[in-house]
């Protein structure tokens, strides 16, 4: 048993101290490319400042004889872009390293650690089974911060994509001061859990609710009814998001694999936003644009919020406003907005702009 006074000293002799709260930093939308690519690569430099968080991909969508060419790529990107990466960084710098169960994820971890570990925020490790995998990371990135002399944490991040996983998502969160947070994998997760689709994340026209018939009498049974499409990951994404809530650490959507259905995507988005989700992935420049406006809060919400921040003074009490009572529970939603409009002003001043301009909305 691991005594709980040990659970924020450092892990090898001369690694950093853990953190014992994770920055609260913008990442609406993290960004996918593929270091292998000279294409992709030749546009990191470009998008620095334009998406909050830019993730070099090592596994899936890297074929098994681009690996290396991945791994050596990203290692270049990450020395030779300006600005990315790091506490001061206005775009984070993280990457996807390959399973822990396969030929290249301990080497994706040496190499990157020792050679860019100062530029590295974040590491998102694959179908995360339980505890013992971060446990083994959490291990692992202390010795080599140590020996790269690093003197801040690279934080992780796990991918829930086996039902396993789902299952130990309490533990996952808990399991070390380096978890910074939880991604949905929604189609290694359906795969695992044995479900009748082939979609990447999104709903099915197959799962839904029918209008009830008039009557019991067969013409009416048989007669046609609307029926409404229900989302596959409802409960996935809120069981996520309390584990999440519950170890203070973050919730994030993953890929919608849709590229050409916009509607459909900037709908799930918002599904996971309005559920708790900080953020999501993006797997085509054009879905940056949609996380950036779903996982930011639209400025009338915020205008309102401020409204009642302001009404509710010290915060005891009730008030009304617009008709519509306000009290303790009403302010404390109220602040999740108007500190998530803050955060994000300091980095998007187009946002700002646009959040100023409101004002309260009186």
């Amino acid at each position: 048993m691991r005594s709980a006074k040990d659970f924020f000293a450092p892990l090898a002799v001369g690694a950093p101290t853990p953190l014992r709260e994770i920055p609260t930093r913008p990442s609406r939308a993290i960004h996918f490319f593929d270091p292998s690519n000279p294409k992709m690569a030749a546009k990191v430099p470009d998008m620095v400042g334009s998406v909050d968080v830019l993730l070099g991909n090592l596994e899936d969508a890297v074929k098994a004889d681009n690996k290396l060419a991945a791994r050596q790529g990203l290692v270049e990107v990450a020395r030779g872009t300006e600005g990315l990466g790091g506490p001061d960084s206005p775009t984070q710098l993280w990457t996807r390293v390959n399973a822990l169960d396969s030929p290249w994820g301990l080497d994706d971890l040496t190499t990157l650690v020792t050679e860019i570990g100062d530029r590295l925020d974040v590491v998102m490790v694959p179908k995360v089974q339980g505890a013992e995998d971060i446990h083994y990371v959490d291990r692992l990135l202390a010795q080599l911060e140590a020996k790269a002399g690093l003197d801040r944490p690279i934080l992780v991040h796990a991918i829930l994509e086996t039902a396993r996983g789902m299952v130990n998502v309490e533990e996952i969160c808990g399991a070390s001061p380096r978890m910074q947070g939880l991604s949905l994998g929604p189609a290694d997760l359906a795969a695992d859990r044995r479900m009748k689709t082939t979609r990447v994340g999104g709903g099915h026209p197959g799962y839904l609710v029918r209008q009830d018939p008039l009557s019991s009498s067969p013409e009416d049974v048989a007669r046609e009814r609307a029926t409404h499409q229900q989302d596959l990951w409802h409960y996935t994404i809120a069981r996520m998001v309390d584990a999440c809530a519950m170890h203070g650490i973050f919730p994030y959507y993953g890929p919608f694999g849709d590229i050409a259905d916009v509607v459909a995507c900037e709908d799930q988005f918002r599904n996971a936003f309005l559920l708790g989700c900080v953020g999501t992935w993006s797997l085509h420049p054009k879905q940056i644009a949609i996380a950036h406006r779903v996982f930011s809060p639209a400025p009338e919400d915020v205008a309102h919020a401020r409204r009642v921040v302001e009404a509710m003074g010290d915060g005891t009490g009730a008030v009304m406003l617009d008709g519509k009572m306000e009290d303790d529970a009403s302010l404390k939603q109220c602040l999740v907005m108007v500190e998530l409009a803050e955060q994000l002003s300091a980095v998007d001043p187009e946002l700002k702009q646009r959040y100023d301009a409101i004002g309260t909305g009186a």
